[in-house]
């Protein structure tokens, strides 16, 4: 069970459960609380910003801690990372915790024709083979799925599109800047927490949340706090694991959590009743997982 695991869940309990009606505003929540403490540790010089650990430059900005040059480089993953954070927020709604992970699976394709655009990357017959096997499987499993919405369906796509241009450039800026995973979260955080600080407030998402009724109750805020720290954790892992490998890695892996978030998913939330079609599709995307793993490991 993984950060990724727990945060859909704690999303989905404040959008269903609860009945909160802003997505956005989890979203700049989760922002806040994570630039809050990037600033604390970074003030008391627990972490650094940079891959090589440096003394403050001279260029850095008063209380940014990185140059302005460096910040704009930033800026094209800011915008992906907003993108994909919001429309994945609002993909959860939709869709029951299973359905919406095997859906969430087909991201891979998207990530490997995205990495093929950027850097012209191309990947073995084998790795491509273990992708189709995951693919096929997520057909497979929602082929009888009794709860279609096109319209959820079709933001759910849209979050797998947003994914894949959001991690190929983790991978191509975050080798290029000189930023290791918390100077990439923290130059995410100073861009994207203005913009939808304005967007919530324009939207009138800010004056819903002042007149939410469950404000004020203590599981309510048990499941926002649980959800900005998943939100941090998650993050870091996704950047570190992007910088270090690439997109179609950090993908795959995310598709390894997947038996522990059907399974809850159906406890806690339901929405998809047990069907042998759906076991078998899962079962072929776990083990496409676990090929492309052995091909990675082996070189293949």
């Amino acid at each position: 069970m993984d950060e990724n695991f727990l945060l859909i869940l704690f999303n989905k309990a404040a959008l269903s459960s609860y009945k909160f009606p802003c997505a956005n505003v989890i979203t700049l929540f989760q922002m806040i609380c994570s630039s809050v403490l990037l600033y604390a540790l970074k003030s008391r010089k627990i972490i650094s910003f940079t891959v090589i650990n440096e003394d403050e430059s001279t260029k850095d900005l008063p209380g940014i801690f990185v140059p302005l040059n460096t910040l704009i480089t930033t800026l094209p993953l800011a915008i992906s990372y907003l993108l994909y954070m919001l429309v994945s927020m609002e993909s959860v709604r939709g869709v029951s915790v299973p359905m919406y992970t095997t859906l969430r699976r087909t991201t891979v394709a998207f990530t490997m024709l995205v990495e093929y655009v950027l850097v012209r990357q191309k990947h073995s017959l084998n790795i491509i083979g273990s992708v189709g096997i995951i693919i096929v499987g997520a057909f497979i499993a929602g082929a009888r799925d009794l709860s279609f919405d096109a319209y959820a369906y079709a933001v759910v796509f849209s979050a797998n599109i947003c994914t894949a241009i959001y991690l190929a450039s983790i991978a191509r800026i975050g080798k290029s800047s000189g930023l290791n995973s918390f100077g990439l979260m923290w130059c995410n955080g100073l861009i994207c927490t203005p913009i939808l600080l304005i967007w919530t407030w324009v939207s009138g998402d800010l004056k819903v949340l002042a007149n939410f009724p469950h404000l004020s109750s203590p599981g309510f805020q048990v499941v926002m706090f649980l959800s900005c720290v998943m939100a941090f954790l998650l993050n870091y892992s996704v950047f570190l694991n992007t910088t270090l490998n690439s997109a179609l890695t950090q993908t795959i892996c995310g598709n390894l959590k997947d038996l522990f978030t059907i399974g809850f998913g159906w406890v806690l939330f339901g929405g998809l009743p047990f069907d042998l079609l759906n076991v078998v599709g899962q079962s072929l995307g776990f083990l496409g997982s676990c090929i492309y793993a052995v091909c990675k490991i082996k070189g293949l």
